[in-house]
């Protein structure tokens, strides 16, 4: 197990869900991108035999069928993270952007040595050019409101004055210039994440142009991911964990799509648990149909899926609901099979790591 902030100390899980930990060396974890985007591995796993087999990314096509649809996450992962200092003490600050309020204010964790008072001001940003930030105040879930002295679209300011957030696994978050092109899909359009829909970073324009060739066909859902997505289930009984909401959409022309697949017999291939969750949320409640809102869907076993008939996904984090989302969907015992066998190959997990297909 990786022992470090993301993994809280051990409760004793239900029996239904022991595939939730496991043991996983530290040069597993991906630190960097595969140089190709698609020639990162890829697992298939068969829900009805059970076999596990191996491929590369690049060979998607050829695993899936004419007539297959596939659903992704246009997000595209703002540069939310901002380093700066107190103006008062001139100490170290990082804060991580989470959202807009109704008034303006920016949604934000702050990280600083001593204690935060409203009113404080952080400086983000060089000397000439800095981005003054008012703490206004401390919300009871520990994040701060501050106030921008910048006007102009948030993502616009972001461009200007944040860094890739990478998550801590990776490089302790400490981003590289080539990141701000790698932890993006090919695809990202809509502005709003800070985690990257991990599933999608593997496709390629090439990739495309293949699919395409094979009579495999795309749509785009949008759900901007947030900092809840790792936060680790922490209570013995995993149904009493809090979910985490995100934003998302479902347009009428992807709607469409989904009805032209089933009218031709395709499957519909997920692109990723947060896909997943933006289906799902819509079918919950009645036909799949256009939709914008927020989503608290919790998707844990057993779960009946109304839309998704395979999914493209990441190795996920112990202890996740990424990783009860897709027990969920495969099986906790062929997941817990399929997670020995990508340790014992010496696949690259999470964020820039290798990737499966469910079907």
């Amino acid at each position: 197990m990786v022992n470090d902030e993301r993994h809280p100390d051990r409760t004793q899980l239900r029996p239904d869900a022991v595939f939730l930990d496991y043991e996983l060396p530290g040069e597993l974890i991906a630190q960097a991108p595969c140089p190709e985007r698609d020639h990162s591995r890829l697992m298939r796993l068969d829900r009805c035999s059970g076999a596990i087999a191996h491929h590369h990314f690049f060979e998607l096509p050829e695993l899936l069928r004419p007539g297959d649809l596939l659903i992704l996450n246009d997000t595209r992962v703002l540069p939310a993270r901002l380093l700066g200092k107190r103006r008062a003490t001139g100490g170290k600050w990082e804060g991580l952007f989470l959202g807009v309020t109704a008034n303006g204010c920016w949604d934000m964790m702050c990280q600083t040595r001593g204690k935060l008072a409203a009113g404080d001001i952080i400086d983000v940003g060089g000397a000439e050019a800095s981005l003054e930030l008012r703490l206004i105040e401390k919300s009871p879930e520990g994040r701060w409101l501050a106030r921008p002295d910048r006007a102009g679209h948030f993502a616009e300011v972001l461009q200007q004055y944040g860094h890739v957030p990478l998550p801590p696994y990776i490089r302790k978050g400490a981003a590289e210039a080539a990141d701000r092109e790698r932890y993006q899909t090919v695809y990202a359009r809509n502005a709003g994440a800070v985690a990257a829909p991990t599933a999608g970073l593997h496709f390629t324009p090439d990739l495309f142009d293949k699919l395409k060739e094979r009579g495999i066909d795309w749509a785009h859902v949008t759900l901007h991911v947030g900092l809840g997505t790792f936060q680790p289930v922490q209570v013995e009984d995993y149904r009493a964990h809090k979910m985490h909401a995100e934003c998302g959409e479902l347009s009428e022309t992807t709607v469409k799509a989904i009805a032209a697949c089933r009218a031709r017999g395709g499957r519909i291939v997920a692109v990723g648990t947060t896909s997943v969750r933006v289906l799902e949320t819509v079918a919950a409640t009645g036909p799949v149909r256009p939709w914008a809102g927020a989503t608290t869907l919790y998707i844990h076993p057993p779960y009946e899926f109304r839309v998704v008939d395979a999914l493209v996904t990441n190795f996920h984090l112990p202890r996740t609901t990424l990783l009860l989302m897709v027990g969920a969907f495969a099986g906790g015992a062929l997941l817990r099979s399929a997670y020995a066998a990508a340790i014992a190959s010496q696949y690259r997990f999470y964020s820039y790591g290798d990737a499966m297909l469910i079907v």
